[in-house]
């Protein structure tokens, strides 16, 4: 199937798209759902059942020989010295002034094989930039075109892929990753998402890919499955409170300043954007993201001005209204001091000043069943 039939480029799972009904956009260059019925319908499958979603747009790079550690090391905020075979954090690629040029997955396969998953949009503008820098004995691959993903998420996620895979795979912890076959296909299981639930992620060959789905879905079924599209997967993570690279994360803004502290070690030795980010930590950010919800009707979206005190002090980057917490919420930059002590902040919505209250921590904690 060529690209020219469809207005961006398809994913290997686009005729199963379109036999379910779903609600095709553009997105970051992509053929993707965005719904197959309805964001409340897909959001309360994920949180109350499993969901499944597919992400084959988003990019991975392969890096492997003596030097990858020490390249990753240089290139990445995180510490990849911690990970052992099978392990996988979140980590960061920042600009020489600290801002964030991608949040990504590192994982390590073993002891000098490593792969990377990276957003979409950013694939060759990430491809670029760690090229440039690579040094030594180092081979670097985009396998992007190369692999499907698929996510299985909510709490009935392990028993879909004990049934699909075997206990191997469903007993991974959160964040380890093992390859296993099924039907003859290799598939690489990790127990990560972006929903805030438990759930995996599955990369494989993307000729495989269709079948699988099916198998996932003919299995998913009676545990309540429902295919989800980008619609759900942003009102998920929104309501996790994880940052979305392009909304809460920009070559403009640092780690630090998004609360992402966690994932930048600044002890670990040098990295592009080290030195700008131990001046930020040592003289405070400039602004800060907060999570708030809105006390006033109202949906807060991006690029919405928030105000204080009769100023405006920053701005909302993601917001929708929670189908699971049943109120409008948001996220957005406001300077540190008032991040800390702020009461009284307004968002502003077609023109009209709407109350809102900051929420500390995430909306919506879950744990693993």
């Amino acid at each position: 199937m060529t690209n020219d039939a469809f207005p961006a480029k398809p994913t290997p799972l686009v005729q199963r798209h379109q036999a379910l009904g779903a609600r095709m956009i553009d997105f970051a260059g992509f053929w993707l759902p965005v719904q197959y019925t309805s964001v409340l319908s897909e959001c309360r499958a994920v949180r109350e059942a499993v969901g499944i979603f597919d992400l084959s747009h988003m990019g991975e790079f392969s890096f492997s020989g003596p030097d990858a550690l020490a390249n990753l090391q240089r290139l990445l905020t995180n510490d990849a010295a911690r990970l052992g075979p099978g392990r996988a954090q979140y980590t960061l690629l920042c600009n020489e002034k600290g801002g964030v040029v991608d949040d990504v997955i590192l994982y390590r396969l073993s002891d000098e094989e490593y792969w990377m998953v990276v957003n979409a949009a950013n694939i060759e503008k990430d491809r670029a930039w760690i090229q440039e820098r690579l040094s030594g004995r180092v081979a670097f691959h985009d396998r992007s075109d190369e692999t499907a993903l698929i996510a299985v998420q909510g709490p009935r996620a392990e028993a879909c892929v004990k049934l699909l895979a075997g206990e191997e795979p469903a007993r991974l912890q959160p964040f380890q990753a093992c390859t296993a076959r099924v039907d003859g296909v290799e598939i690489l299981f990790s127990r990560t998402g972006y929903t805030g639930e438990d759930g995996f992620e599955l990369y494989l060959d993307p000729a495989a890919a269709p079948a699988i789905w099916d198998r996932l879905l003919g299995l998913g079924q009676p545990l309540g499955m429902l295919p989800a599209g980008l619609g759900a997967r942003d009102t998920l993570r929104l309501e996790a409170g994880f940052p979305l690279y392009g909304n809460e994360l920009t070559e403009e803004i640092s780690p630090l300043a998004a609360g992402l502290s966690f994932a930048v070690k600044l002890e670990k030795g040098d990295f592009t954007g080290r030195d700008a980010l131990l001046r930020e930590r040592e003289r405070g950010s400039r602004l800060k993201l907060v999570r708030f919800e809105m006390t006033e009707r109202g949906v807060p979206r991006s690029g919405y001005p928030i105000w204080h005190d009769g100023a405006q002090v920053g701005w909302v980057t993601s917001g929708a209204f929670s189908p699971t917490l049943g109120k409008d919420i948001g996220m957005g930059y406001v300077p540190l001091a008032l991040a800390e002590t702020a009461t009284g902040l307004e968002v502003e919505i077609r023109g009209k000043l709407k109350k809102a209250r900051i929420v500390k921590g995430r909306f919506l904690r879950r744990e693993r069943a």
